[in-house]
């Protein structure tokens, strides 16, 4: 079998697909039937990475969704599930070959599979990236869909070298004399012994990344010696690379493939998309002004609302309730907030005066604030939560109250640094609770790392078996090597932080004050 001969999935194309295969239920004639209808009359696949379903053919996707093979935006032709509202695939990502010989792995095929951290380091790129992969079993060799297919280009002529570059096909270690990192597949120029990864043959000359406003244009890092800073802001780690993105006015500097990373990079007509429906909320307002008074100063001071959360109209208030949170940010309810006189329903000023509609620099599409008195998992701090949440309408995607009002950067008092907000494909332990997540703020300076969840911790926060307030510590109250909490009297790790009331010499854990649940009413 040829390079990229293999087995294709079976297209299915008008009446073929039987109900038995789309396993339509009687009961359920409205939805099922009408998704029939649509399969009998467009194309579909049967797709190995969503078997409950077939994939239907889309000739004009505009959702921007990011594909399940290769995590890039879908735009145009494309695949997806009508059924479940989910597995978008481009056609090209959907329509791979199932087994394929490949010239850098000879002697056995290579199966197209999910990317799986165990196996999913691809010997071109050599990173891990969840997209779909080819792999040998046989010999734990992998390559991504998308490098294995660049492997087809047989030279290339880069912009900042005069000859031509020819692909080596033999995997042979090399430092790669653009990004300086290390590769195994290199393009290569003989006379100069010039070496560069595929990748970095391919770098544009201008990227616009979501975390960052302005365009960043590729530059020799020698060249920024006049840089103040020599850490990438998209990663967080030091920047020894021979070339960078480089943003001039803003003094911004990001590795070249933090920058081409889906998670990372903007894409132009998705930017327009996002342009468009903001332009195009026709209700962007969260609560009716019911009645308002004038301040002494002139302000207006509304009194009075009906918001899209209750059914009841809420009023302005400073007497605080005890023990009371908000039922938008699951928090104590702290003055000025709303609240209801005839059910037990209250709102902070702040919550009140969230934005229906905004955009976050870790997601591509704009977010709608909903209300969910069930509860769901955020997506920054995996917290399951209740109230007021950022919902994307094309996502799988929730993020609560607290989790979306971090910025970029971050001040906390439990670090003497700056935090900057990293995203990268390689999960980051915390140095505060131990977990590994992908999203983190990171110190540029030292390598304190501080996850969503602890970012959003409360600095301080109530009990009903205490009548004094408690303040987040996040160091050992004394020396005496023998730490406990007053509550459950139970044994506290001096490593891990703690709430402490300092009147009483009160400390204690932070699910006993918090609670095991603590974003959830």
């Amino acid at each position: 079998m040829s390079f990229f001969e293999g087995s294709l999935y079976g297209l299915e194309v008008g009446g073929s697909c039987s109900s038995g295969d789309l396993n339509q239920d009687k009961d359920d004639s409205n939805t099922e039937s009408g998704n029939a209808s649509i399969l009998n009359s467009r194309m579909a696949l049967q797709h190995f990475s969503h078997p409950q379903h077939p994939l239907v053919f889309n000739a004009n996707e505009r959702s921007g969704i990011s594909c399940q093979g290769c995590w890039e935006p879908v735009w145009g032709p494309s695949y997806s599930c009508i059924t479940c509202k989910s597995s978008y695939h481009h056609k090209s990502c959907a329509e791979l070959p199932l087994e394929l010989q490949h010239p850098l792995h000879p002697n056995h095929p290579l199966i197209l599979t999910k990317g799986i951290k165990k196996y999913n380091k691809c010997v071109d790129c050599n990173e891990f990236r969840f997209q779909y992969i080819y792999h040998c079993s046989h010999c734990n060799f992998s390559i991504h869909s998308g490098c294995s297919f660049r492997l087809t280009i047989k030279s290339a002529v880069h912009k900042d070298h005069d000859h031509s570059l020819t692909r080596i096909w033999k995997l042979m270690k090399f430092t790669c004399d653009f990004c300086g990192k290390e590769g195994n597949l290199p393009f290569l120029c003989v006379p100069c012994n010039f070496g560069i990864h595929t990748s970095c043959a391919t770098c544009p000359p201008t990227v616009k990344v979501t975390r960052h406003e302005h365009p960043l244009q590729l530059t020799q890092s020698l060249e920024i010696h006049q840089s103040n800073s020599r850490i990438c802001l998209l990663c967080v780690k030091k920047v020894d690379t021979h070339w960078v993105y480089y943003c001039s006015i803003c003094d911004f500097i990001a590795h070249l493939h933090c920058s081409m990373n889906p998670r990372n990079k903007a894409y132009k007509k998705l930017e327009e998309l996002v342009e468009e429906q903001l332009h195009l909320s026709v209700d962007p307002a969260t609560y009716e002004v019911k009645k308002f008074t004038m301040g002494e100063d002139g302000a207006k001071i509304v009194t009075e609302i009906k918001h899209f959360t209750h059914d009841h109209d809420l009023k302005l208030t400073n007497k605080v309730p005890n023990n009371i949170k908000c039922n938008g940010c699951v928090r104590d309810i702290l003055p000025p907030f709303y609240c209801c006189t005839q059910c037990n329903f209250f709102l902070h000023k702040s919550c009140v005066e969230l934005p229906k509609i905004k955009r976050h620099p870790l997601h591509r599409h704009p977010l709608t604030l909903n209300y969910r008195s069930r509860s769901f998992s955020c997506a920054f701090c995996a917290e399951e939560c209740n109230g007021l949440c950022y919902n994307c309408q094309f996502c799988n995607y929730d993020l609560n109250v607290q989790c979306s009002l971090i910025s970029n950067t971050l001040t906390h008092a439990c670090h003497e640094h700056r935090l900057y907000l990293s995203n990268t494909n390689t999960k980051q332990e915390c140095s505060s609770c131990g977990e590994y997540r992908y999203r983190v703020f990171c110190c540029a300076t030292c390598e304190f790392v501080l996850d969503f969840r602890c970012a959003a911790l409360p600095q301080t926060a109530y009990n009903n078996q205490h009548e004094h307030p408690f303040i987040l510590c996040y160091k050992p109250e004394d020396d005496s090597g023998e730490y406990y909490c007053d509550i459950c009297e139970e044994e506290r790790d001096p490593k891990q932080w703690f709430y402490y009331c300092a009147d009483c010499n009160f400390p204690a854990h932070l699910e006993c004050i918090l609670g095991k649940k603590p974003n959830v009413k």
